[in-house]
């Protein structure tokens, strides 16, 4: 599940964490792309040192055998994580699906958390990189949902999603624990506070809101990225 931050993607992976068949991983390539990047990022240190930072060793890991024994192998994957340096040819063993959200929504939500975010923050234009690339190498438009579709009614969209992917539809998926997963990475504590009061999808997604005169430059360049994908949504 290819999304970039803030994006309703914790709660998809605590959606697919709660079936009975199903193992999680958060986003996986998170300690070698800071490694790589020698960027600054909340709790880099903890990062660094509990996740693998090969990246070449993470993409073997994540076609290996699925953990706890389980059919399901759901990866949580951020687009901006899979920098051009990084191997995609594992790409063509897995089912990428494309999880995108109004970029309104995105930047809001980003700047409760992290100040100045760029384009590369984002992940928009990489989402895009990545999705037209499993289009041309399966030769067919993969899938996309957006994740306001999900919060106005999460048991229609999950439902259509787990019949283009093959799996049973599990009611399980609409409700968690509250406290968080025993799979979430070690950044969870900065970012998962709302994910970790939740025990399901919430509310639908509302009015756009307003963000700032400064940052409408920055919708201005993701906009295009989001609009190519969500002419594709299920």
């Amino acid at each position: 599940m290819w999304s970039g931050p803030r994006n309703l993607s914790t709660a998809m992976m605590y959606a697919f964490g709660a079936r009975n068949d199903c193992a999680v991983w958060d986003e996986p390539f998170y300690a070698a792309y800071l490694a790589a990047t020698g960027l600054d990022h909340p709790m880099k240190e903890e990062i660094l040192e509990q996740w693998d930072q090969d990246a070449n060793l993470v993409a073997v890991r994540c076609l290996s055998t699925i953990p706890d024994g389980k059919s399901v192998f759901y990866q949580k994957q951020m687009t901006h994580h899979m920098i051009p340096a990084f191997d995609r040819s594992w790409m063509k063993q897995v089912t990428n699906i494309f999880l995108i959200r109004d970029p309104t929504r995105v930047i809001a939500s980003y700047l409760f958390k992290r100040e100045n975010p760029t384009l590369e923050d984002l992940g928009f234009k990489q989402q895009a990189e990545i999705f037209e690339q499993v289009a041309e190498q399966n030769k067919k438009i993969p899938i996309v949902m957006d994740s306001t579709d999900i919060l106005s009614d999460p048991e229609k969209m999950l439902n259509k999603l787990c019949a283009c992917i093959g799996l049973d539809f599990q009611s399980s998926m609409l409700s968690w624990p509250k406290g968080g997963h025993k799979g979430d990475g070690p950044w969870a504590p900065h970012w998962y506070h709302s994910a970790w009061d939740s025990t399901g999808f919430g509310k639908p997604a509302g009015n756009v809101p307003q963000i700032p005169d400064d940052s409408e430059a920055l919708l201005k360049m993701a906009q295009p990225f989001y609009d190519m994908m969500a002419k594709h949504k299920l």
